[in-house]
């Protein structure tokens, strides 16, 4: 393996709790233009749950998942993922952390246009440093999870469906199997039925004992699939509903 592409200590076994905030305070801007999108936010999630964080626009879901997965740091409060404190390490050990532990599904798919659906979901693993050839047979092994043929597997994004590039943004998020996956409305762009399929597919790949989910989303069609949702406004959580049928599964899921 690399050296240069080694990776903060991470404790193991993993603990229970996957990422611990408290008091996370977050602005933008200086002066009397200053614009405080996190205001003291406090949150756990839990390893083996998908975790629902929504909102009205504004109230700060984007700037905390920003903070939470390394890409924003915090101006105040504490934050942990899987023990790890990003400003106790330097930007670029974060940078390479969140390359291994941390999946993003963003809203928007981000594939490249040039690239087959394989070639889009090898990605992070020829950035972490894995030869092309294997990157590319394990991000096939991927998409067969998430029912690709090998035709599919070869096809351009432009030449796939919605729904089957939001699979192939899946499988991308997965193929390096990452303890934390973090998407961004993953159905705003799907109609009820492909999102519905999506989150099953969510549900099934993505929550183990060793991983945890957060989905930022609008969505009321898929509260359904969350453990928990914790609902935000004005920058701060406001309050966690608790899904008792999810939530025991994810207790099984731990305990396991």
């Amino acid at each position: 393996m690399n050296p240069c592409m080694s990776t903060p200590p991470v404790s193991t076994p993993f603990p229970q709790i996957a990422v611990r905030c408290e008091g996370v305070t977050k602005s933008f801007g200086t002066g009397a233009a200053a614009v405080q999108a996190l205001r003291g936010v406090d949150l756990e999630v839990r390893t083996g749950e998908l975790l629902m964080l929504v909102g009205p626009s504004g109230c700060g879901k984007t700037t905390l998942i920003s903070v939470i997965a390394g890409v924003l740091r915090r101006d105040g409060g504490a934050c942990e993922v899987f023990g790890q404190d990003y400003l106790a390490i330097t930007e670029q050990e974060t940078t390479r952390f969140r390359g291994k532990r941390i999946g993003f599904v963003f809203q928007a798919f981000n594939l490249i246009p040039t690239l087959t659906a394989a070639e889009n979901v090898s990605a992070p693993l020829v950035i972490q440093g894995m030869s092309r050839k294997p990157a590319v047979a394990r991000a096939r092994e991927m998409l067969r999870q998430v029912g690709f043929d090998e035709r599919m597997q070869d096809s351009s994004p432009v030449d796939l469906s919605g729904g089957q590039q939001q699979r192939v943004a899946i499988a991308r998020a997965l193929v390096h199997q990452p303890n934390l996956i973090v998407c961004d409305e993953p159905t705003s762009a799907l109609d009820s039925e492909t999102g519905r399929k999506v989150m099953e597919l969510m549900r099934e790949l993505a929550v183990a004992t060793n991983r945890a989910l957060i989905v930022v989303t609008h969505d009321a069609r898929i509260f359904e699939f969350a453990d928990r949702i914790a609902r935000m406004e004005d920058g701060r959580i406001t309050g966690i509903e608790t899904l008792k049928t999810n939530a025991a599964s994810a207790a099984e899921t731990r305990s396991a």
